[in-house]
């Protein structure tokens, strides 16, 4: 019977296979690039990964994250995060394994969604964690979740997603690094604000809020409503990126599925949207709000910003809050703005044409609160000039990504 467990033993792992790949990043731009994600296809690599692990040059493990976007149990993504300066390239190895499970690195940043649990006061106390709901049309979860939808943070910017048909994108700003959202709640209490906890920062209304897509009917943005199935789900945990994934079903005969990814150590926000079939012939809408009495910068090619002061709630809800500080952006590929509008008095608005089924761009922000160091910023965003510079610097960055080599050894 030994030599019968034995020999099974020897049979099982002959049958898990692995493979060594090599993944090189060049960085030709004249910039320092700081924490670039690096994104491998798994699909493509001829065997299911069950665990990965990763080292550099110097044979030192780096952290890597194993994702599985469709939950068949299968990984689609491995990522990793790495700096690189100006023309120069980093070679990591990557062992892909089909036995095992991801390893464990520390956590860089987290992500949230719950239900409100009424028997609980307290909205930094709630407790009904949930990864998934879909609600059939006509139905609004927006005030049975708490903090209204998924919320997720890296150590310098937090972000929330409202579950209802605005589906806006709201954040929440900090004053010194680390991942606050598990404690706070996104509503930090009197005592969490004295030992400098951050808070939400804006407040959003019907705005286009930081960058959320909208309908276009020609002459007014549209709301995602009259769907016939609204899904949000947690794609992604951690530990280097954070994956929010909404799908709208059959809204106006067509499914549309948004996936918001936020990465350790970057202050921007990947928004990928895909549809079930061509939206080429339709237009839509996106943007950022117009903070009360804020300065606006735009290249006229898909970049836009302000820098604005106003209250990050209602002002008769203003107790125990102050007025905040924020600057936003929004980087739209140029041959997706079918128009730049003026500002209104809610947002700083775009027409999006020209999709196909993928679209794809960035939204970002800083808070003025802010006191810890970042790119552009030793000690954190403090006027709108700097800020428009970091804009302009973003821009440069998403265009001109580091080149990505994989081979296998």
């Amino acid at each position: 019977m030994r030599i019968l467990s034995i020999m099974a033993a020897v049979l099982l792992m002959a049958s898990a296979q692995a493979k060594t790949i090599e993944i090189t990043v060049e960085n030709k731009s004249k910039e320092t690039r700081q924490a670039v994600p690096i994104v491998v296809d798994l699909r493509d690599v001829g065997l299911q990964v069950c665990s990965a692990i990763v080292k550099d040059s110097e044979g030192r493990e780096v952290a890597c994250q194993l994702d599985d976007y469709d939950a068949d149990g299968i990984y689609d993504e491995l990522c990793l995060i790495c700096n690189l300066e100006a023309k120069k390239k980093a070679v990591f190895t990557a062992d892909l394994l089909e036995e095992g499970s991801p390893r464990e690195y520390e956590p860089q940043v987290y992500v949230e969604m719950m239900m409100s649990n009424k028997k609980i006061k307290a909205t930094n106390k709630q407790d009904l964690y949930i990864s998934s709901l879909t609600v059939d049309k006509g139905v609004n979860p927006y005030w049975m979740l708490h903090h209204h939808g998924p919320a997720f943070e890296n150590d310098m910017v937090a972000y929330r997603i409202y579950f209802d048909h605005r589906q806006t994108v709201d954040i929440y700003g900090k004053y010194k690094r680390g991942l606050e959202i598990r404690d706070t709640q996104f509503y930090p209490d009197t005592e969490q604000k004295k030992a400098g906890y951050g808070d939400d920062v804006l407040w959003v209304g019907e705005t286009f809020g930081l960058g959320t897509l909208r309908g276009w009917n020609g002459s007014q943005p549209q709301m995602i409503a009259d769907v016939d199935h609204r899904t949000l789900s947690i794609v992604s945990r951690g530990p280097l990126r954070t994956i929010v994934r909404v799908l709208d079903e059959g809204w106006n005969g067509v499914d549309m599925t948004t996936l918001y990814t936020l990465y350790a150590g970057r202050r921007d926000c990947f928004v990928d949207v895909s549809f079930s079939q061509s939206v080429g012939d339709r237009q839509f809408a996106t943007g950022i709000i117009n903070v009360k009495n804020s300065t606006e910068y735009s290249d006229g090619k898909g970049l836009r910003g302000c820098w604005g002061t106003d209250w990050p709630v209602s002002e008769k809800d203003s107790a125990g809050h102050k007025r905040e500080t924020v600057g936003l952006g929004i980087c739209v590929p140029a041959q997706n703005v079918a128009e730049e509008l003026p500002a209104n008095k809610d947002n700083y608005p775009y027409v999006i044409g020209g999709i196909d089924k993928h679209l794809t761009y960035g939204i970002t922000f800083a808070s003025d609160n802010e006191t810890f160091a970042s790119q552009g910023a030793p000690e954190g965003f403090h006027s709108a000039d700097q800020w428009y510079d970091y804009l302009k610097a973003w821009k440069r960055e998403i265009e001109n990504p580091v080149k990505i080599s994989i081979k296998d050894l």
